[in-house]
């Protein structure tokens, strides 16, 4: 008896052990890369944190660190939550009084942050980190760095498996098609000027891996594309993006009612379909929830039908 008493107490021992480990605060990470390729020092777990961008918002929430949150953009949008936190200004117009006033010890920015915002930022003596992603991938790793530097790693971990998981489903039924079985897919940023998005951007990616070609596939970046140019490509799946800003549905709009597009295989077999630019635009957790989407879009037969 006394054997099986010292065995239990033991096991419970070791029990008491990994929960006190697992609930330890994590030490900081140091030297960090982000991504501009910058190496940033965290020598503190960050305990007030501004985001500059919706997409970093919506990782920062995913990892269960809203409490720690004190600035966002204008923008940032979802979750619900985020809309309460005050705001330091638009995407690229950040008021930075605004944000110095917050007293943050980390602030989350984006590319389009790196040539005069981060300088400013830093010069002001704040910690800036740079997430820079433009695939599924590097969504990912931008979601590791962020647990990294802010404790939450674990927390990181268990976010990722799920969402690739979710993404090697997707690539099981996509990933051994030939060229021949992937449509010919146009990208509708926005209608007036006609921009598409290109080689290089998020949403190529995505169309890439939903089992699909872009027809922009010599574009580098969100750029314009030429009507005729569309037209000439002949794309068998449209997708638009709706609801950014004051412009809801009219890129949507645009592919239903114009003219020269009526023959394209698209328009005559009734691919054209619509997609929240929320979700496809941001490299957050929600991109597969877009890459989901661009599936069902591009491989009805594949996966389930599209309502």
């Amino acid at each position: 008896m006394s054997q099986h008493i010292r065995k239990y107490f033991s096991i419970l021992a070791t029990l008491v052990l990994l929960l006190c480990l697992s609930c330890a605060p994590q030490s900081p990470p140091g030297n960090i890369v982000d991504g501009l390729g910058r190496s940033v020092t965290i020598d503190k777990i960050p305990q007030r944190i501004v985001s500059l961008a919706p997409s970093n918002t919506e990782i920062l929430f995913a990892l269960g660190l809203d409490d720690k949150v004190v600035g966002v953009t204008e923008y940032c949008n979802y979750p619900q939550a985020a809309k309460t936190k005050p705001k330091v200004g638009g995407f690229s117009t950040v008021d930075i009084e605004k944000v110095v006033s917050l007293e943050p010890d980390l602030v989350l920015a984006t590319q389009i942050h790196g040539k005069t915002v981060i300088p400013a930022m830093e010069k002001l003596g704040l910690t800036v980190v740079a997430l820079t992603p433009s695939s599924l991938n590097e969504v990912l790793d931008s979601i590791t760095l962020v647990g990294k530097i802010t404790g939450q790693s674990r927390e990181a971990s268990k976010l990722i498996n799920k969402l690739r998981m979710r993404i090697e489903a997707v690539a099981d039924k996509t990933q051994t098609l030939s060229p021949n079985q992937k449509p010919r897919v146009f990208y509708v940023t926005w209608h007036d000027p006609l921009m598409t998005a290109g080689t290089g951007t998020l949403t190529d990616n995505v169309i890439g891996n939903a089992g699909g070609q872009n027809i922009a596939f010599d574009i580098s970046g969100d750029k314009t594309i030429n009507l005729e140019t569309v037209i000439y490509r002949d794309p068998q799946v449209i997708v638009a993006s709706v609801g950014m800003g004051t412009g809801e549905d009219l890129p949507w709009q645009y592919v239903r009612t114009e003219p020269r597009l009526k023959n394209t295989q698209a328009i005559l077999n009734g691919r054209i379909y619509k997609i929240d630019g929320d979700l496809i635009h941001r490299p957050g957790p929600r991109i597969v929830d877009a890459l989901e989407q661009m599936a069902r879009f591009i491989h009805p037969e594949l996966f389930e039908e599209i309502e």
